[in-house]
C-alpha cells in the first residue's frame, strides 16, 4: 500500500509515554496495580477519578475548567469535585436509590452533569447519559429499554420532551432538575444538593459490577444498550496515559459531549483518573471559539472529532493565522475515519498531525490508535495498544478463517480487555452473536498492512454515522412512520463533506396521497420534532414503492448503491422495486 508517511522525531518518540519497552512487559495485571482500588477487591470508578487524589493530598489541583457559553469561567478542584459528588450520592441515597439503580441525565455540558455522573458511580448506581439534543421519542425509548430509576434534567428539556410521557416509565422515582426550582412532581437539585451532606462513603462495588450503559443504534431494531462495569477504569486510565498522552497536570480538551461514549470514557473518566485538568466548553462548535479557548487556556491535549476538523479545513488555514498553538504537543481524532487530507492539513496549520484512533461503544474504550511514538500514515486507525489482540477475519460457514496482509475482511478482537461491553441489555442471544470462533465481531470492514497499520474500509451493515453519531436506520423510519401520510419509510446515509454522512430518507406514500413540496417539509419537521435536528433526515425523496426483499425487509443497501453509483450486488431476494 503506497502511502505518504508523516515521521517523528526521535525525540518525539523518545518523549511518548508508550514506548517500545512499555509495550513489551505489559499486562492487564500490572495496569490493574497502578489503581488504589477499595478494601476486598473492591474497584470503583469515581473513587479512582477523585477521592484518591483528594487522599494522595492532591486535591487543590483543578480538576475540571469550565467555560460557560455566557464567557463565565468556573475552575472546579478535586477537592470540590469530591465534595459535591458525595452531596449527589446523598441526594440519591435519602430518595431511597440503592446499588444498581439507573441514573440517566441528560443536559447540556454543565458542571452538574459531570457531579451526577461522578455522583452516580460514588453511590454505586449506573450512569446513563443522554445526548441533550435527542427528541421525545429517542429519549424515551432508552429510558423504557433501561429502566430509568432516576433522571436529571432541566426544567425546559422536562416539560418539553419527557412530562407527556413521564408516566409510562414504571421504574422511573426521582426526576431531579438543575437549578433552584422544578415542575411539579420532580425535585429541584440545587436546594438538594445544598442540604445534603459532603460526607460520603463511596460504595464498595466489585470490578463486574455494572457501572455504565451507553446506547448504540442497530440497524434492524430498537438501540442496544451495552453495559460497562466498573473494571472498565482499568482500560480507562491505560489508553488515556497510551492513546492521549494523559499525565497528571495535563490541560487536555475533549470536546466530545458526555452524550456520547467518548464524552465519558475520554471527556470524564480517563482524564480525571490521570489527574489532568480537564476543559470543558459549554457552548456548540465556533470556530473563533475554539481557536481562542487553544490558545488562552494553553490547551496540551486536545481530542476532537473529523466533523469539526473539516470545519475547521473548510474556514481555510487563514482562520488559524494569529493563534498561539505551542502549548499543544499532542492531537487525537475519533469518532470515524479521519481522511488523510485532514492529518496533513493539521499537521501544516498546527504543527503537529492529528493522531487517529478507532474504538466502539462496545469496546468502551481505544482499541487501536495512531501513538505518539509512531510514525503516522495518514488515513490509517494505527496499531492495536498494549493488552489488545486484533485480527482481520473472512466469515467461513460457521467458522472464520485469518486474513492475508492487504486482504479486506471483519475486524476482530481477542475478548477480555477490561472495558468490553459485558451484555446488550434484555439481549442476550444478540449479544452472543457478536462472538464467533474466540473473537468478538466488530461489525467493521478494515485491512491490515504488512506493518501491522489498521485501515478503515467501511461499515459491514447499514449503520449511519454522522459527525461521529451512531445513528440506527429503524429510529428515523419509526419517526416518520408516524405520519398519517407514509406508507413505507427507509433511511440511509450519504456522504457529506462536513459531517461524514447525512441522513436520507425514502418515503412510498399511503394510496390517494400525492407527494409535494409541501408534504415533504411537513414529514421532515415532524422527523426533527420527534428525533431532533442530530438525527432526522435532511432530505427526503419519495417512491411509489421501496425496494424489498421476498420476506418484507426494505432493502436500504441497494437504496444506497443506487444513491452513489456503486454495483447493486446480489439482488435475487429483490421482490419489489417500482419507482
Amino acid at each position: 500500500m503506497a502511502v505518504t508517511t508523516i515521521r517523528k522525531t526521535t525525540a518525539e518518540k523518545t518523549a511518548a509515554t508508550l514506548t517500545e519497552t512499555v509495550r513489551q512487559g505489559f499486562t492487564w495485571e500490572g495496569a490493574r496495580a497502578m489503581l488504589d482500588g477499595l478494601p476486598g477487591g473492591a474497584l470503583n470508578i469515581a473513587y479512582e477519578a477523585v477521592d484518591r487524589h483528594v487522599v494522595a493530598g492532591k486535591g487543590g489541583e483543578t480538576a475540571l475548567l469550565w467555560l460557560g457559553k455566557d464567557g463565565r469561567r468556573r475552575p472546579i478542584s478535586y477537592d470540590e469535585l469530591a465534595r459535591q459528588t458525595a452531596r449527589f450520592a446523598n441526594v440519591l441515597a435519602s430518595a431511597g436509590l440503592r446499588r444498581g439503580d439507573r441514573v440517566f441525565v441528560l443536559s447540556d455540558r454543565v458542571p452538574e452533569l459531570y457531579i451526577a455522573a461522578l455522583g452516580t458511580l460514588k453511590a454505586g448506581l449506573v450512569f446513563t447519559p443522554l445526548f441533550s439534543a435527542f427528541g421525545p421519542d429517542p429519549i424515551r425509548m432508552r429510558m423504557e429499554i433501561g429502566e430509568a430509576t432516576a433522571l436529571v434534567t432541566d426544567a425546559g428539556t422536562y416539560r418539553r420532551k419527557i412530562a407527556a410521557w413521564r408516566d409510562r416509565i414504571a421504574s422511573l422515582r426521582l426526576v431531579l432538575i438543575l437549578g433552584d426550582e422544578a415542575p411539579e412532581g420532580c425535585v429541584a437539585l440545587g436546594p438538594a444538593l445544598a442540604s445534603a451532606s459532603d460526607r460520603f462513603e463511596v460504595a464498595p462495588t466489585q470490578p463486574e459490577d455494572p457501572a455504565l450503559i451507553h446506547f448504540t443504534s442497530g440497524t434492524t431494531g430498537q438501540p442496544k444498550g451495552a453495559v460497562h462495569v466498573h473494571g472498565a477504569v482499568v482500560m480507562h486510565a491505560e489508553t488515556g496515559r497510551y492513546a492521549l498522552e494523559l499525565t497528571p497536570g495535563t490541560r487536555y480538551w475533549c470536546t466530545a459531549d458526555p452524550g456520547w461514549v467518548t464524552g465519558t470514557s475520554y471527556g470524564i473518566i480517563a482524564p480525571l483518573v490521570n489527574r489532568v485538568t480537564m476543559i470543558v466548553d459549554e457552548a456548540d462548535f465556533d470556530l473563533e471559539r475554539w481557536y481562542s479557548i487553544l490558545q488562552r487556556e494553553k490547551v496540551e491535549v486536545w481530542y476532537t472529532a473529523p466533523t469539526a476538523i473539516r470545519m475547521m479545513m473548510r474556514a481555510g488555514k487563514a482562520a488559524a493565522t494569529g493563534h498561539d498553538f505551542s502549548a499543544l504537543r499532542f492531537m487525537a481524532s475519533v469518532g470515524e475515519p479521519l481522511n488523510p487530507e485532514a492529518v496533513v492539513w493539521s499537521n501544516e496549520v498546527f504543527g503537529r498531525p492529528f493522531h487517529d484512533n478507532w474504538w466502539q461503544t462496545e469496546t468502551g474504550g481505544i482499541m487501536i490508535a495512531n501513538t505518539r511514538a509512531m510514525d503516522i500514515r495518514p488515513g490509517s486507525m494505527g496499531r492495536p495498544l498494549p493488552g489488545v489482540e486484533a485480527g482481520i477475519v473472512q466469515r467461513e460457514g460457521e467458522g472464520l478463517r485469518a486474513s492475508r496482509d492487504g486482504e479486506i475482511g471483519e475486524l476482530a478482537l481477542r475478548p477480555g480487555w477490561p472495558s468490553m461491553m459485558r451484555a446488550y441489555l434484555h439481549e442476550e442471544a444478540r449479544y452472543k452473536k457478536c462472538f464467533v470462533g474466540g473473537w468478538y465481531l466488530t461489525g467493521d470492514l478494515a485491512l491490515r498492512d504488512a506493518d501491522g497499520y489498521y485501515w478503515f474500509v467501511g461499515r459491514a451493515d447499514d449503520l449511519i454515522k454522522s459527525s461521529g453519531h451512531l445513528i440506527g436506520p429503524f429510529e428515523v423510519e419509526s419517526a416518520l412512520l408516524e405520519h398519517p401520510a407514509v406508507a413505507e419509510a427507509a433511511a440511509i446515509g450519504i456522504p457529506d463533506e462536513t459531517a461524514g454522512e447525512v441522513v436520507k430518507a425514502y418515503v412510498a406514500l399511503k394510496p390517494g396521497v400525492e407527494p409535494s413540496e409541501e408534504l415533504e417539509r411537513e414529514i421532515r419537521g415532524l422527523a426533527r420534532k420527534k428525533l431532533g435536528p442530530a438525527v432526522a433526515p435532511r432530505a427526503i425523496v419519495f417512491r411509489k414503492t421501496l425496494p424489498k426483499t421476498r420476506s418484507g425487509k426494505i432493502m436500504r443497501r441497494l437504496l444506497k448503491a443506487r444513491e452513489l453509483g456503486l454495483p447493486e450486488g446480489d439482488i435475487s431476494t429483490l421482490e419489489s422495486d417500482e419507482t
